[in-house]
């Protein structure tokens, strides 16, 4: 219903002999007035069916609306009556079985061609517009596959992350840059004994090197409670312990609520040298907001500069932190 006049876009062709058919339209559901902007890869039959439209148009004007709003049901026995009809025998065209069809149906059929071809899943998610595999995988009736490969392999390399980014802070430790933030002293402590583990091992054989393995298969208990937030690091090593869930009211949850981490307060945040440009653009905001505000607006200003005096405590640490040398 949303297409418009002219919104076949030029084929591209991505390799020799093979086309890629776009159209550009809007999506309307769950989203701001007037839609947004989108386009849609297509096989060739419909955009050529999109091009006959065009010309079958009335008022083939620029952006005019191709169909514009219409009853699916009733479009859909006119042309079944025609498709069964004499005239359409004639052309060779086979007949439509009797039973119901609507819009509903024919998505739930595209959904399940799409999502039993390889890696057809995760296309199916994209080309639908689904928000979570969760839902293709109902809409296909078919849990795992495709997309649980994929997962498997992002958690992979989410863990790999996770272990250098704690061997970067370990030798950022080793070399007198220590965190700040409330967890801090426990992480910096964590260091000290893995430390002082390599120092004992080095004392028993001189003539041994130590390598990142080692010390790798020292941090990887630590590295898989790590959690990374916008502007500081979460070491989830209890949900007890854990801000975000308490102001939730979910103790008992495994993960952290990252999106709710008041990591100034949180006995298991720390903040880094990486974390500083965050905070000090939060200042920076914070204060051209004060300055607007007006007499008038007390309990915003309270709150606000709160916030700012926060950031800035946040700033120090972690200028205090990188000051330390071992």
């Amino acid at each position: 219903m949303e297409l418009r006049i002219g919104c076949r876009r030029p084929p591209e062709e991505s390799v020799p002999g093979l086309l890629r058919y776009r159209i550009a339209s809007k999506i309307v559901k769950r989203q701001p007035l007037g839609g947004t902007d989108d386009e849609w890869v297509v096989i060739e039959p419909v955009y050529r069916a999109i091009e006959l439209l065009e010309q079958l148009h009335d008022t083939p004007a620029q952006e005019a609306l191709l169909i514009g709003r219409f009853s699916f049901n009733v479009r859909f026995k006119w042309f079944k009556n025609w498709a069964n009809s004499e005239a359409s025998r004639r052309l060779g065209l086979a007949s439509i079985p009797d039973g119901p069809a609507n819009l509903r149906m024919l998505r739930r059929t595209l959904s399940l061609e799409m999502a039993y071809r390889p890696g057809g899943v995760l296309a199916t998610k994209i080309y639908m517009k689904h928000i979570a595999v969760a839902t293709t995988e109902g809409c296909a009736s078919r849990p795992g596959g495709a997309q649980a490969e994929l997962l498997a392999e992002v958690n992979q390399h989410e863990s790999e992350r996770d272990l250098h980014l704690v061997l970067e802070e370990f030798r950022n430790y080793q070399e007198g840059v220590l965190p700040a933030g409330p967890g801090a002293r426990s992480l910096t402590e964590f260091f000290a004994g893995i430390d002082a583990q390599l120092d004992a091992a080095s004392a028993a054989a001189p003539k041994t090197q130590r390598n990142d393995r080692d010390v790798l298969n020292l941090l990887t208990k630590r590295a898989k409670v790590l959690h990374l937030g916008p502007a500081n690091y979460c070491w989830f090593t209890g949900p007890s312990r854990a801000l975000c869930l308490k102001l939730a009211g979910t103790p008992t949850v495994d993960r952290p609520l990252i999106g709710m981490c008041g990591s100034a307060r949180c006995p298991q945040a720390t903040h880094h040298s990486g974390h500083r440009s965050v905070w000090a653009e939060h200042a920076d905001r914070t204060k051209i907001f004060l300055g607007q505000l007006g007499t008038t607006r007390k309990t915003e200003r309270t709150r606000l500069q709160a916030d700012h005096d926060r950031a800035l405590r946040v700033i120090a640490g972690i200028d205090s932190a990188i000051a330390i040398e071992g």
